[in-house]
């Protein structure tokens, strides 16, 4: 499982010109999910999340968690997190799961982070062609992989 979050002073997901989600402050999370990720992926990625200290405290540094500064979650599924490029000039995404697995793998992560954060999750739609719009904050630009848990 794979994430990339935005430190965000706003963020939102349009589907077919109307505003599906919104937010201020918070993160971003685009959300990727392999073939082989599992709920224990999702754990430790949302347990992540929840602490992650990437809002600045008094002094300007990196030091204060979304809790804190009581912000907000928008959670969009990202298939092309997984793409592969060793081969040609198209992407591959034959790593990225099936819709039979992603999606209940995907509410599941959304329910997580819901409940380990105690914030609003917002997201977008799964397998949906989205517009995402979003003011990154810093910028602040993470990316945190479970394959690699570092």
């Amino acid at each position: 499982m794979r994430v990339v979050i935005q430190r965000v002073s706003q963020a939102y997901v349009e589907i077919d010109q109307q505003r599906k989600a919104e937010i201020g402050l918070g993160l971003l999370i685009l959300l990727g999910i392999e073939h082989q990720d599992s709920k224990e992926d999702a754990d430790w990625i949302c347990a992540k999340l929840a602490k992650l200290r990437v809002f600045a405290d008094a002094k300007g540094q990196m030091n204060i968690d979304i809790q804190t500064v009581e912000g907000d979650f928008i959670v969009v599924s990202q298939f092309t997190l997984h793409a592969s490029t060793k081969k040609g000039n198209r992407p591959s995404y034959i790593r990225a799961a099936r819709p039979e697995q992603a999606v209940p793998l995907y509410e599941y992560f959304i329910q997580k982070l819901k409940d380990i954060s105690g914030r609003k999750v917002f997201t977008g739609e799964f397998g949906a062609h989205m517009h995402v719009g979003l003011v990154n904050d810093g910028p602040v630009t993470i990316i945190i992989d479970s394959a690699i848990k570092e």
